[in-house]
């Protein structure tokens, strides 16, 4: 999808992080963006500041770990433009800690968002997209943690594990069915975003956790994303994936720890655990 000005741009989790960065590059490059995010106030945010810009924007307020919601979000984009082109199935949020401390609302939590978000985005918007009969692009954002693992990240890499064979799967299944879509996943390691305060988007009625190896492992995480690449610079590297038709969207040189990873593997040993800085 070489041409990005005029076309139409669906991004969820736009309300920050790289959500929003892609929002606001997708804009400054002449895009139409459907912004969507379960936090209202600061996707308004993300809404007007795209305007602001000159940028044409609509948000839509969307839980992507329900079904319906995702279908709404859908329904709303052709409704304001006719089409989507781009579809970032962008959302995610966090959980660390011991992987068998964690409850079935954690896991549900986790799943829910980070997985089943991208199932619904790509069941709702892809036969769309196939009907309009024109070159598209889908992003899924996995994570460097979709490719390495640490300890005390067990629902998180879990489910960007899934989220990065699901992004491979559905690209097999396009380019063996002829489809005029690409797709890229994001693997990015630290970015100075919110992922370590994700936890003031859950649900209340799932609880929030507040034990002692969830708190150590999350003020970790904020000390990585705190000198992170900045949003922008990622977005800039996923429009750049999406019209060269590039799978793999890295934000860090990591070849030497996914070959060392494969080679542990290929010896039948446990991976070497992956240091994401």
């Amino acid at each position: 999808m070489k041409d990005l000005a005029g076309r139409v741009a669906v991004v969820t989790g736009a309300a920050s992080g790289i959500g929003r960065g892609l929002v606001e590059r997708c804009a400054a490059n002449g895009m139409r963006v459907v912004a969507a995010d379960v936090e209202e106030g600061a996707l308004a945010d993300t809404e007007w500041a795209c305007r602001d810009a000159g940028g044409e924007a609509v948000a839509v307020v969307t839980d992507v770990s329900d079904s319906a919601s995702v279908e709404a979000l859908a329904e709303r984009a052709w409704e304001a433009f006719g089409q989507a082109d781009l579809v970032c199935a962008n959302a995610g949020v966090w959980q660390g800690g011991i992987m068998w401390e964690r409850s079935v609302e954690d896991w549900e939590w986790v799943l829910g968002v980070n997985l089943w978000g991208v199932v619904h985005t790509v069941r709702s918007f892809v036969p769309r997209m196939l009907e309009q009969g024109i070159d598209g692009h889908v992003v899924v954002t996995s994570s460097m943690a979709g490719l390495l693992c640490s300890p005390f990240s067990g629902p998180y890499q879990t489910s960007k594990f899934a989220a990065f064979g699901l992004a491979e799967s559905l690209a097999h299944d396009l380019a063996a069915t002829g489809a005029p879509i690409g797709v890229s996943v994001l693997c990015p390691g630290a970015v100075r975003t919110q992922i370590g305060t994700s936890d003031r988007n859950r649900p209340d009625e799932l609880g929030h956790p507040q034990a002692e190896d969830t708190a150590f492992v999350d003020d970790a995480l904020r000390e990585i994303t705190a000198t992170g690449l900045e949003p922008p610079e990622v977005a800039d590297k996923v429009l750049a994936a999406v019209q060269a038709d590039e799978f793999l969207v890295l934000t860090h040189d990591i070849g030497h720890r996914v070959t060392r990873h494969t080679d542990d593997l290929l010896t039948g040993s446990l991976p070497r655990m992956a240091d994401f800085t």
